[in-house]
């Protein structure tokens, strides 16, 4: 029996999806990887691609839930050169065996890269080369240039920070997950609302920690934040509002196949109000589900 033949007596019914993550180092790869993995993959950085298909198998073998699997590996050039050579390959033969395959690759601007290596004064991975550090990105893209023109997907983190880059990734993949994700995202009004907002909620009414002199410097992620907005019967209210209006509706967008929902919270300064809300809203959802992830857009 072949690879693939063997794969698909392995695989039985159930959907399995498989993203290949490569491209530039500190580019933001592991962002990535983190990402996922608060999305339910099962993360590997650094694996051989040789193994890829055993790494497969033994996550399929071991599920014993019935549900989608959902695996998200790292391919660098901390691989051996070779290790490339065999990504088509491997891919065609998991693809021939039912496996949704996805090559992301996540690439930056050779000046933000220099930058980044120069603000974490972390060593290039082909440093130990003798190169220098623009001498050895050149010789990762010459490297790469195969797996990039490969990629489903090329994200570029250039203008990205660590949080955005998170975010990214989380919306763009949450399909492959089991379930609804739910993203709960505060941001000031004065700056515009968020685009991808599916819910907007107005906290502007509430109680505002700014006027305090003591609290300003603070945000609704902090304890003297959250214990002012905790003794606010008005804050309290507006929570058990908002949380009962979702707890109808929700189920609905899950009926109708949704696979992502943004549920933004908005105050004057994106700070205080709006975070605390949205912080209290996760940690009340992640009691009933798997897939509840963060984003507050004016602390990032």
């Amino acid at each position: 029996m072949n690879d693939s033949s063997q794969l698909v007596a392995s695989i039985q019914s159930e959907e399995t999806h498989l993203l290949v993550l490569t491209g530039m180092s500190g580019g933001g790869k592991t962002v990535a990887l983190r990402a996922l993995e608060d999305l339910g993959f099962y993360c590997v950085d650094n694996l051989p691609t040789s193994l890829l298909q055993d790494l497969v198998r033994t996550v399929i073998r071991n599920d014993k839930s019935g549900q989608r699997r959902h695996i998200a590996v790292g391919v660098d050039v901390r691989n051996r050169s070779d290790d490339f050579q065999q990504v088509p390959a491997v891919m065609s033969t998991l693809a021939a065996a039912e496996v949704a395959v996805h090559l992301i690759f996540i690439d930056c601007r050779d000046d933000i890269l220099i930058k980044r290596y120069s603000e974490t004064r972390r060593k290039h991975p082909l440093s130990a080369r003798g190169l220098s550090l623009a001498d050895a990105i050149a010789e990762e893209r010459r490297i790469l240039r195969p797996l990039s023109g490969l990629a489903e997907k090329v994200i570029d983190s250039s203008d990205l920070n660590v949080h955005q880059l998170r975010r990214l990734i989380a919306t763009g993949y949450a399909e492959a997950t089991k379930g609804l994700t739910l993203m709960f995202e505060s941001f000031a009004y004065r700056r515009g609302l968020p685009p991808d907002a599916d819910f907007v909620f107005d906290a502007r009414c509430l109680p505002n920690p700014h006027w305090d002199a003591k609290l300003r410097p603070y945000s609704g992620k902090d304890a003297p934040v959250r214990e002012f907005l905790d003794q606010q019967a008005l804050v309290g209210e507006y929570f058990q509002d908002t949380s009962h209006w979702l707890d109808r509706w929700l189920p609905r967008f899950e009926q109708d196949d949704r696979s992502y929902v943004t549920i933004s919270i908005g105050c004057t300064g994106g700070r205080h109000r709006s975070v605390y809300l949205a912080e209290k809203l996760a940690a009340h959802y992640r009691t009933q589900r798997e897939n509840v992830l963060i984003f507050h857009r004016e602390l990032e």
